[in-house]
């Protein structure tokens, strides 16, 4: 199993920054990638940023230019950098640990970081 615990969140105005830290615990070496997935009130959950085991990172198109998400292997931390923020990225920020298998993925979640961005 995995373990995750974010931290970071909290209340910022309009083109402010955060940045969220996701510290990973216990079976380590079964994650391939780590993300964060945001959720708004009444819409689905997305997925926001995610990073390999080797760095490569992907972002979804509305925060790309503005987020940086990045790892540092020696403490198994993750972190995302939200840079210029928008009312609208206002949502419940989840930490994911993903194992990749051909029986399918397995997901770990963290419990939540609520970002809140006022206009």
């Amino acid at each position: 199993q995995v373990q995750l615990v974010e931290s970071g969140g909290g209340l910022v105005q309009a083109g402010g920054s955060l940045r969220l830290s996701c510290a990973a615990s216990g079976s380590i070496f079964m994650i391939d990638a780590m993300g964060w997935y945001r959720q708004a009130p009444g819409k689905q959950r997305e997925l926001v940023a995610l990073i390999t085991t080797i760095g490569t990172a992907h972002y979804t198109d509305s925060v790309k230019g503005r987020f940086t998400i990045s790892r540092d292997n020696a403490v198994n931390t993750v972190y995302l950098q939200m840079n210029s923020l928008k009312p609208e990225d206002t949502a419940i920020y989840y930490c994911n640990a993903v194992r990749m298998s051909l029986a399918g993925n397995v997901h770990f979640w963290g419990q939540g970081t609520q970002v809140t961005v006022s206009s």
